[in-house]
């Protein structure tokens, strides 16, 4: 029996040994990645013989490393930094792969990650320009893209930020063929459409972060005016976000109670209580953010977080997310545009058909019409 348990640890010692070796990765210059516990250091491979591992524990069994909550995020500029930031610091997920094709900032990123990393929950933070890093996601988020040029035209953009996507979504789909996708790479709407066409994936499983955000922001506006907490002020934005997203005024209530069964001109140009211009303000919220500190990162940070939240833990819950919409209120075109969709672990599971008034129809279906007339010019 001694006999028998010595050979057990000893094999239990030789399965955590070649664990450890299979966890590094050569890169180009000849140093070594070597993922052990909650992050990735680098070490001369002069190192890569650790005896005081082998001193310090006593193998019981190989740890395991994949708990199914992996989120790959690309890019790691403003946007997807601030959304790994709200992930890791409110506890969404502690498996955290980024991707980008400028090296030594990834690296710094993913550096600057691993040293709070006793300020979080035993996150694994890891970084690779190779999209093999990538493999296993639960969820892939998309925030890379390029940036307006000065009188460049909409469809010019989507063009390039189309092109950026065929080198990003077939290798995401290649490592992560499960994953669900969350695009935010903007103009989004037209981008997670794009990003459908070029996965292959069933529609329930792309998903644009939307007008999520342009909700969160109509909250807070309408909690200022009504002095209540925006938590307990309940309104959506549909349809685009962007110029024509629109407001749903005929739903807006503060438990239960409809502001538009207490004001009936509510949203319209005669309204003598201007609430009109709190969807005004929307649209111009990112603009202004935009102008006064040159990008927007942390709402949009915050508002990703809460949709990789609600797939991880299968919420079944409701946000405004850019979903397929063809077939819904009279929507005729292959379009991605915003409404109440329930989120759980394979995505969109439904669709909330909310009674909207004429008005409402109307602007969601010129939005639908607007972008399906600029699909029309992206080459695939």
């Amino acid at each position: 029996m001694r006999d028998g348990v010595a050979s057990k640890t000893n094999l239990l010692k030789v399965t955590l040994t070649e664990r450890r070796r299979s966890a590094i990765h050569t890169t180009t210059n000849r140093r070594f990645y070597v993922t052990c516990g909650t992050g990735d250091h680098t070490f001369d491979h002069t190192t890569s013989k650790m005896a005081t591992l082998e001193q310090l524990f006593q193998p019981v069994q190989p740890k395991a490393e994949d708990k199914g909550n992996k989120v790959t995020v690309v890019g790691t500029g403003q946007v997807g930094m601030a959304a790994v930031f709200s992930m890791l610091t409110q506890g969404v997920t502690n498996n955290i792969a980024l991707v980008d094709v400028m090296e030594d900032k990834l690296k710094g990123e993913m550096m600057d990650l691993q040293h709070g990393s006793a300020f979080m929950k035993n996150a694994r933070i890891q970084a690779s320009t190779d999209y093999a890093i990538s493999a296993g996601s639960k969820i892939c988020v998309v925030t890379a893209g390029v940036r307006q040029r000065e009188g460049e035209s909409r469809l010019d953009l989507v063009q390039r930020n189309t092109d950026v996507l065929k080198n990003i979504i077939p290798q995401l789909v290649k490592y992560s063929p499960e994953a669900v996708f969350i695009i935010a790479s903007n103009p989004v709407d037209i981008l997670t459409y794009v990003t459908w066409k070029i996965s292959g994936l069933p529609k329930h499983r792309v998903i644009g972060s939307g007008t999520n955000l342009d909700s969160a922001r109509f909250r807070y506006l309408l909690s200022e005016k009504l002095c209540v907490a925006a938590t307990s002020c309940h309104g959506y934005i549909i349809g685009e976000h962007g110029d024509s997203s629109v407001p749903v005024w005929s739903g807006v209530n503060v438990a239960g109670v409809r502001l538009s069964d207490l004001n009936q001109k509510i949203g319209t140009d005669t309204d003598p209580e201007n609430w009109q211009e709190l969807h005004d303000n929307v649209v111009k919220s990112a603009y202004e953010v935009i102008k006064l500190k040159g990008y927007t990162s942390w709402a949009i940070g915050l508002s990703l977080s809460q949709l990789a939240r609600a797939i991880l833990s299968n919420a079944n819950s409701v946000h405004a997310v850019s979903t397929y919409l063809k077939g819904e209120h009279g929507i005729e075109e292959d379009v991605f545009l915003s409404l109440p969709c329930v989120l759980g672990s394979n995505g969109v599971s439904d669709v909330i058909r909310q009674p909207l008034t004429d008005k409402e129809l109307d602007q969601l279906r010129k939005s639908a019409h607007l972008m399906a007339q600029v699909q029309v010019g992206i080459k695939f």
